[in-house]
């Protein structure tokens, strides 16, 4: 068995703010050193910011918890400088398949198109993620970046101020009190932090519970992902099965909403409940179990102050999706660029709000989604189990049926439709690079397209005359000029220009589109830049 989680990482060392005659105060605290809280604080240090990363623990999460990564935030870790090793070690998948009953309905591809770096998704166990976040800090220290990672620092209280965060800090040396400009709060679902404000969700917690089991074994079950609706060895119920590195797998059960967990949580349970799904033959060892119950819920803001919260601790959806780490990974992509705009004065405080906007919009896209998946998966009534069957039943031989079927529609990126910082649509281009969105990769040669955008302010030209630089207000826009002669896949041009023949884009520091034109038009671009800023 894996003893990674056993081990710790950042193990407790003094710090010289623990004797500090008056509270040392740091740019920015982040509390939580999960894969949100680590991510944060490797963006900020990237940029130059001192960061500081408080966790209770010192160690990566026991068992695989989050598995499934998906593409737009490969994309986002390639950017911090550890999504290679990650997509190495993980599991690459693109394939699902659905079951209803003892036979296969139908199967899909998440990523029917060629022409990107990244996957539609990677397994890979959630310590393992942590680890190698943990390895990108060390690395950035080693380069002299700004950043430190305290373990076993418990923060028991805050206080909150116009121009700075007070923070008590429990250690196995005593307590002492830190300071920050800013505090991102990435301390997970039941978030003390968020406590501690007097702050809470407002959503649903749905009736029903899910079995998770890591399940060791040597299985020939292809690399996909596999979800059963009613099968017979759970009748009346749904299973999902995933495969990890190392011969792990996961396996989630459905169990119903009357159980006792800490009972159905015995091996001597679950043993019994996985040899009805794998056989009686089949040799495997338990890694790890746990319950959860599906809950959709949110912070009615994410922003109090001058303390942010994001991913986990911020909001909640069921797992089936793969919503929670990959939605919070997108928080602090969005998050990040514009606090450090913030803390250097080249955009307002009132650009943090924009923050607030579009991953709350971000957030109620998953809880609907996810809402949606929860109602397939465990109709209400028998009524509802009926049209659901037959929905299912309709799918294994029509294909127009088969998006109505929802086992855990899959992450998907926000976008930011009626975001303040969106400027008009001045191009008569693809729907799916419209203002607010994710820029989509594309073939540019041996290379891609989001590896040369980077993670700055870009002009990106295709076909199109403009400067290599523009300078406005302490933002530098930086061109990148690409051709369609530069792909003879024609993928750029299907994904960027349609039928134009010349596109302009101002995308922003997270790779999402501000404002788009067919040519280059200096007074327009410059309105673009001071809107995406939170200028106007």
């Amino acid at each position: 068995m894996n003893k990674i989680f056993e081990t710790p990482l950042y193990a407790f060392e003094s710090s010289p703010d623990q004797s500090a005659p008056t509270p040392v105060r740091h740019k920015v605290i982040v509390v939580g050193a999960g894969p949100i809280g680590l991510a944060a604080a490797i963006d900020l240090a990237q940029q130059g910011v001192e960061v500081v990363v408080l966790d209770e623990n010192d160690k990566v999460s026991f068992g695989s918890r989050a598995i499934c990564f998906a593409k737009r935030p490969l994309e986002i870790l390639d950017r911090l400088g550890c999504g290679q090793p990650m997509v190495d070690k993980g599991v690459v998948w693109n394939q699902g398949k659905v079951f209803f009953d003892d036979r296969k309905i139908y199967e899909f591809n998440l990523l029917p198109e060629d022409g990107h770096k990244r996957p539609a998704f990677i397994n890979l166990q959630q310590y393992y993620f942590e680890q190698f976040l943990v390895e990108r800090v060390r690395e950035l220290q080693a380069q002299g970046a700004p950043i430190e990672i305290r373990g076993r620092n418990k923060v028991e209280a805050v206080g909150t101020h116009p121009d700075h965060v007070k923070l008590e800090v429990e250690t196995p040396e005593g307590s002492y009190t830190v300071e920050a400009d800013w505090v991102i709060a990435c301390d997970g679902a039941g978030s003390p932090m968020r406590a501690m404000l007097g702050k809470d969700f407002v959503g649903r917690v749905f009736e029903d519970n899910f079995l998770i089991a890591d399940v060791v074994m040597d299985a020939d079950f292809p690399t996909e992902r596999w979800f059963w609706f009613d099968p017979p060895f759970n009748k009346g119920q749904s299973a999902l099965l995933h495969k990890q590195p190392d011969g792990v797998w996961r396996i989630d059960l459905q169990l119903g909403w009357d159980i006792d967990k800490e009972r159905e949580k015995r091996p001597e349970n679950v043993i019994p409940r996985l040899k009805a799904m794998l056989g009686d033959d089949v040799e495997f060892e338990l890694e790890w179990v746990s319950i959860y119950t599906f809950q959709c819920r949110r912070m009615e803001q994410f922003r109090y102050g001058r303390v942010i919260f994001a991913g986990d601790s911020a909001h909640q959806v069921s797992p089936f999706g793969a919503r929670g780490a990959n939605s919070g990974l997108q928080d602090t992509d969005n998050l990040c660029w514009k606090l450090k705009m913030v803390m250097d004065g080249t955009a307002p405080e009132s650009l943090l709000d924009s923050y607030d906007v579009e991953r709350i919009q971000g957030a109620d896209e998953n809880i609907l989604n996810s809402s949606r998946s929860t109602d397939f998966i465990t109709p209400k009534s028998q009524m509802s189990r009926l049209l659901r069957d037959a929905v299912l039943d309709l799918s294994e031989h029509y294909e127009f049926a088969r998006p109505l079927v929802n086992s855990g529609r899959l992450s998907l990126p926000c976008t930011y439709d009626g975001s303040p910082l969106n400027s008009a649509d001045a191009l008569n281009g693809p729907a799916r690079t419209r203002p607010g969105s994710p820029c989509p990769d594309a073939p540019l040669g041996d290379e891609f397209l989001l590896s040369k955008l980077g993670d700055g302010f870009v002009l990106l030209t295709i076909d199109a005359d403009a400067p290599d630089e523009i300078e406005l207000d302490g933002v530098t826009v930086k061109r990148l000029a690409v051709s369609v002669k530069d792909d003879p896949t024609m993928e750029l041009k299907r994904r960027y220009l349609g039928d134009a023949t010349s596109a302009v884009y101002l995308i922003r520091p997270d790779q999402h589109v501000a404002a788009r034109r067919d040519s280059y038009e200096e007074n327009a671009i410059r309105h673009a830049v001071l809107r995406a800023t939170g200028k106007e």
